[in-house]
């Protein structure tokens, strides 16, 4: 029973998937995509919750090959209530666009398992296992509109650079198993600690971070980003900003401070060099950009870049912020792409900034509430984006990275430019064209983030009823 327990989430996810495939042969017709759907968003809540409901279990299962932990109950919580939100806004686009098929729920159900498998792995192979079973899901999701040519591009640029970023982490993984002997996270980090650091160790460290750094799209390895993020779906490019980003962080942090606590000193180098680099690449490059979804492609980039300054620190608190500020991030992200969803037309969607010229004249809550997610990602005060910046930035001031906190409010002032150009778009441009009433479900999810991300509403639970939450998921790493 105990080892039920334990991987209630994972097997609850695992049994659905079958529930899925059986129940599609007996329901036909129109209504099949939407029955699937229902089912698929129930487990994932529940998938979310299990753990809670159980009295978030800690120990190990598959003879130590998964970990669960405060820190693991709370990613799952996280991935799974994101991933339900972004089924839900899929039903309206899908239906629209003629794409609403059962597979797709399938497909989500087996990214969010791969996720589930990454944020609790506590072995080399685990670890593998869940990055690739996300990772091919997420292949498929970004082709998924198989008559569209943007789509099918964007599908196979993420398969292929993404088979580059797997390789990458094979050999990491290949070195670091060949210098110590071992698979399971304890031992590496045994070995490490008391047999010393050598060349082939810090070597596979390396191309591990190489790796991982492409699942976040961290620069220099973010060139599928503004491409996968325009081709996919509109909804399904939601998802990839939110979910898979948040898992991946998770998994970075597992792993560096795990069975790599022992070279801080080396990896310290190399997170803060691929935050710095990101922040910049993701600012600068957003300035020149007239598609808001390539937009948001480089925003996410520059924001995994202020997720990677807290983990520098090497730290509870670091931990703790990088928490934070990836669970504020990801509201804004589902949010921001609710709004995008409510860029159509009468002839189909539109994707250009130039498209929201004079939104605050033809459709004043969409104005206000995409000002207040914009307001929030550039760090504005008031709203929740500054209270996530500020958590991610004061650990890395604590451990004296000041330089790299200088440079992550540089970068911030460069990125508040582009956002706030869309915003001067929104509110002092002329109207261009004219959007058709949005369905109910995407106006609720809107202002739902929107009214999420206003600092004084959320600031009581960020303070008291989370802070403990937040504190156990990030000391459980240590």
């Amino acid at each position: 029973m105990e080892a039920v327990s334990l991987m209630a989430p994972e097997l609850l996810l695992a049994s659905q998937t079958i529930v899925v495939v059986i129940m599609s042969l007996l329901v036909k017709g129109e209504k099949q995509a939407d029955v699937m759907r229902w089912i698929a968003i129930a487990m994932l809540v529940a998938f979310a919750l299990v753990g809670f409901v159980l009295g978030r279990p800690q120990g190990v299962a598959f003879n130590g090959l998964l970990k669960v932990d405060d820190f693991g109950h709370y990613a799952k919580l996280i991935i799974g209530l994101t991933a339900a939100l972004a089924l839900v806004f899929t039903k309206s686009y899908f239906k629209a666009e003629k794409l609403d098929r059962f597979e797709f729920s399938i497909l989500m159900i087996y990214a969010v398992l791969g996720m589930s498998i990454m944020v609790s792995a506590n072995n080399l192979l685990a670890l593998y296992i869940g990055l690739e079973l996300q990772a091919l899901s997420l292949y498929i999701m970004a082709a998924f509109n198989r008559d569209s040519l943007r789509s099918s591009e964007a599908g196979l640029k993420y398969f292929v650079l993404g088979a580059l970023s797997s390789g990458l982490l094979l050999y990491g993984t290949s070195l670091i198993y060949g210098f110590t002997g071992h698979l399971d996270f304890t031992s590496i980090a045994s070995v490490i600690e008391t047999g010393g650091l050598n060349t082939g160790l810090v070597g596979g460290m390396v191309f591990m971070m190489c790796g991982l750094a492409f699942k976040i799209s961290a620069a220099p390895f973010h060139m599928w980003t503004p491409d996968v993020y325009e081709g996919a779906p509109t909804p399904i490019t939601g998802f990839f900003a939110s979910a898979p980003k948040f898992a991946a962080m998770a998994l970075i942090a597992r792993l560096l401070f795990g069975p790599l606590e022992g070279m801080f000193d080396q990896w310290q180098q190399i997170v803060a060099s691929l935050a710095l680099v990101s922040m910049f690449v993701g600012a600068i490059g957003a300035l020149s950009q007239t598609n808001i979804k390539r937009l948001m492609a480089y925003s996410s980039i520059a924001n995994m870049g202020y997720a990677l300054v807290p983990v520098a620190a090497g730290t509870v608190l670091g931990v703790k912020g990088m928490l934070i500020f990836m669970t504020i991030y990801l509201i804004t992200s589902i949010g921001v792409f609710a709004a995008i969803l409510q860029m159509r037309i009468r002839n189909g969607m539109v994707e250009q900034i130039s498209d929201l010229s004079g939104l605050s004249q033809t459709n004043r809550p969409m104005a206000l509430v995409m000002t207040v997610f914009f307001f929030s990602l550039a760090g504005i005060p008031f709203f929740l984006g500054f209270l996530g910046k500020w958590y991610a930035f004061a650990p890395a001031l604590q451990a004296g990275l000041w330089w790299l906190v200088v440079a992550a409010l540089v970068a911030s002032v460069i990125g508040a430019f582009y956002y706030l150009r869309v915003i001067k778009t929104i509110w002092f441009d002329e109207p261009s064209v004219e959007f058709v009433d949005a369905p109910a479900s995407l106006r609720w999810i809107t202002t739902a983030s929107a009214l999420a991300i206003s600092f004084l509403f959320l600031l009581p639970f960020i303070t008291i009823p989370a802070q403990d939450l937040l504190e156990s998921a990030a000391a459980a790493l240590f």
